[in-house]
């Protein structure tokens, strides 16, 4: 029950505070991770495993010991719990960054909704107009749904303070090295297949809860079917299809982030996304971030009652 709670107490501080403004732990860790990149970087996927190892097993363990010295303590583990939650939680933040984008595409300052997008993915920007700009900003709204909402609280409901911190640190070097550019192809690699592993369920959850908060499963179901396996991701490809089946519209195409260009695949069957569907698509999220946290709380709920019975 308590780590049920601690979900529920956490991801309300993430939807009424978002991240904190100073001394954000992730940025702490982001900036660990970038200390010991320059100690162990080398082209080579050993070098990667290494790093990667290291990072996420301290910060699992670490969250490993704070769940063992507070379970049995429960308003401790409730609070230590949804302290996790609010730290580990990207969905406030993610949906400020959408009515950014919104607000900057629908005054037309084309330039300084370009220099933004940088605060949701990595593409260039260079050359975007309106409707490029919204798409990118759509696909990443579906995919950060799942990555920094969905699939922390899912690993939170399954294995409490570890599930949620290992989860966050596995996600954040995905993030920070495991991109198909020259300077991280090998290096990472063990980083993005393991980010790859830890979303193969939560996305499928997220994609099933998309359908579901915007009332049209059979459509989000029947295009995540049909054109997920065109996305070069397993796991953004069901998210994003998803999406545009729930909303109606087509995503994908081909995106330039400087060093190289990824085909996206064509996803869906409407029309392509206008600077209206921004706002569309943060109000979808928004929902399938509720919906997430109720599955992830009757899921620890689940969890713990079967953890005492077997103890």
């Amino acid at each position: 029950m308590t780590r049920a709670l601690g979900i529920i107490l956490g991801f309300a501080a993430d939807r009424m505070l978002g991240d904190p403004r100073r001394l954000h732990p992730v940025a702490g860790f982001g900036q660990t991770a970038a200390r010991l990149e320059r100690q162990l970087y080398a082209d080579s996927r050993a070098a990667g495993a290494a790093h990667t190892t290291i990072l996420v097993g301290t910060t699992t363990a670490l969250g490993l010991a704070v769940e063992r010295v507070t379970r049995n303590h429960p308003i401790l583990h409730a609070a230590a719990t949804a302290a996790a939650t609010w730290t580990v939680l990207g969905a406030r933040s993610l949906e400020r960054e959408a009515e950014t984008m919104a607000a900057l595409l629908e005054d037309k300052d084309i330039p300084a909704a370009r220099d933004r997008l940088g605060h949701l993915c990595a593409r260039d920007a260079t050359d975007l107009e309106a409707d490029e700009l919204a798409r990118a900003t759509v696909e990443s709204i579906a995919e950060n749904t799942s990555d920094a909402c969905v699939a922390p609280l899912i690993w939170g409901g399954v294995l409490g303070i570890p599930g949620l911190l290992g989860y966050r640190a596995a996600n954040t070097l995905d993030a920070m090295v495991g991109y198909r550019s020259p300077k991280y192809q090998n290096f990472g690699w063990a980083a993005a297949r393991l980010d790859d592993v830890l979303n193969l369920v939560p996305a499928r959850v997220c994609a099933l809860l998309t359908g579901l908060a915007a009332g049209r499963p059979r459509e989000a179901t029947a295009v995540w079917m049909r054109d997920a396996a065109k996305h070069p991701s397993p796991n953004a490809g069901p998210v994003e299809a998803a999406f545009a089946g729930a909303l109606g519209l087509t995503l994908g195409g081909t995106n330039d982030y400087g060093s190289y260009q990824e085909d996206r695949g064509t996803l869906g069957d409407g029309p392509a996304p206008t600077v209206a569907d921004v706002r569309r698509t943060a109000a979808l999220a928004r929902r399938v971030g509720v919906a997430a946290a109720a599955v992830a709380a009757m899921t620890a709920m689940t969890a713990m009652r079967k953890g005492k019975r077997w103890g």
